[in-house]
């Protein structure tokens, strides 16, 4: 029971055959509805550079599937500790920390090229765990999974900067629902794969095997030719922590983002508790096994799945922000269940979780990206992730800790409300779909 990752996209290919030349300027604006001579978003999509992308997210999603549990796993079968096992959590949480000099980074360089070169570095970092022995080793797999996860923030900074420079507006929100659902087609198939390989040959198959995806990932990624937005010349740039906050000074002042992302910030600290409690609903509300948590969280990949596939259509029809509010609306309605002891209404609960957790991320990455000027994407899809990640791993940690002295149905009702609150929070200074955003009170740079 987790929370869906952003899903990131890329962009609006260069002509076949066409010369390079520096896309025209543009400001931040929100989707046009209705228009006559509006791009068609599927023929983006079937584009070269597109196709290209979506293959290498898919080998990318191997790679972060089927080793994210497994890691956890190896370290208690290493040193015998839960601890230590939680340890590996806290470790994939940590890079979120430096989202935002990754996201400065992004928007200083060729997103295409740090892309390859960060698949490239986690293929070489993960072959380092082919020399854990034993216990005394363990530090390794620490190190290798604080790079791990670090790749999956750098991509998401690279890839948001890709998205206003490849693809037309139209077409970000069938991209973002189409690489949503191969994330969670992924997510949905690899712990099981993972676990069983584990069980059967152990780490080193599975490291061997997420290197080489990655690897592929940076090979294809390398294939792409596309024309980026070049970075602000040195001489044009803010001083250096200005510069790093313009990412989190573009959410607040920009107009609907600044409640949007307060809302992903409450909802999502709320799903952190929901994370906390969950063997306790298993457990405890249910009277089943603890290893049953598994199958009952792939309902949420399930529907996950049918979020991606449906999401374009909703942002078509009601507007991203819109989507935002309906999917926070059904994420808290699904967790009411949880809250009794009826396994069917849970497991009906946790598919409405999954559906109204990717729909309102998805809601959020696009409405984002078609609000933010192509030199800020990298920092801005960095600010949030931050602003959003962070207190979801704050509060599972305090929910984890509050579990053994509170009643875990009395923290399923605070997230209900918490999550119903940000629902009505995200609707505040709603636009229609076709109204041009403000231009961005920050410059570019």
């Amino acid at each position: 029971m987790s929370a869906t990752p952003e899903p990131t996209a890329t962009t609006r290919p260069a002509p076949a055959d066409a010369p390079e030349v520096a896309p025209e300027s543009r400001t931040a604006t929100a989707p046009a509805a209705g228009r006559d001579d509006a791009p068609d978003p599927r023929a983006a999509l079937r584009s070269r550079p597109f196709r290209l992308l979506s293959v290498a997210w898919g080998f990318t999603n191997f790679a972060d599937s089927v080793l994210a549990i497994i890691l956890a796993v190896w370290v208690k079968d290493l040193t015998g500790s839960n601890g230590a096992a939680g340890l590996v959590f806290a470790a994939l949480g940590l890079p979120a920390l430096a989202s935002p000099l990754l996201g400065q980074l992004a928007d200083r360089v060729s997103r295409r090229r740090m892309l390859v070169v960060t698949y490239l570095v986690g293929a070489v970092s993960l072959l380092a765990l082919l020399a854990v022995r034993g216990p005394e080793q363990v530090w390794l797999v620490f190190v290798v999974t604080v790079i791990y996860s670090a790749v999956g923030f750098a991509t998401a900074a690279a890839q948001a900067g890709l998205v206003r420079d490849m693809l037309p507006d139209e077409a970000i929100a069938p991209a973002n629902g189409r690489l949503t659902t191969i994330d969670q087609v992924f997510r949905l198939l690899m712990p099981v794969v993972g676990a069983g390989a584990y069980a059967l040959a152990g780490a080193w198959p599975l490291v061997v095997a997420a290197s080489v995806a990655f690897a592929v990932s940076g090979t294809v990624i390398g294939r792409i030719r596309i024309v980026e937005t070049p970075p602000t010349p040195a001489a044009e740039r803010e001083p250096y922590l200005a510069e790093m906050t313009a990412g989190f000074r573009h959410l607040v002042r920009t107009a609907p983002l600044g409640v949007l992302t307060l809302a992903m910030l409450v909802a999502f600290a709320g799903v952190g508790l929901l994370n906390a409690v969950s063997l306790a609903i298993i457990e405890d509300g249910l009277g089943l096994a603890p290893e049953l948590l598994g199958p009952v969280s792939s309902v949420q990949a399930l529907t996950a799945i049918v979020a991606g596939l449906t999401a374009a259509r909703l942002v078509a029809r009601w507007g991203a922000q819109r989507l935002v509010a309906l999917g926070l609306l059904v994420l808290a309605l699904g967790i009411v269940p949880a809250t009794g002891t009826n396994v069917v209404a849970i497991v009906f609960g946790m598919g409405a979780v999954g559906l109204g957790a990717t729909w309102s991320i998805v809601g959020f990455v696009t409405e984002r990206q078609l609000r933010t000027p192509p030199g800020l994407q990298g920092r801005v899809a960095a600010a949030s992730l931050l602003l959003v990640n962070v207190p979801q791993l704050v509060l599972t940690v305090v929910g984890a800790a509050l579990v053994g002295a509170v009643d875990y149905r009395a923290l399923l009702v605070v997230t209900v409300v918490g999550i119903l609150v940000a629902a009505v929070v995200s609707l505040r200074g709603h636009r229609s779909t076709g109204e041009p955003a403000d231009e961005s009170p920050l410059s570019a740079r």
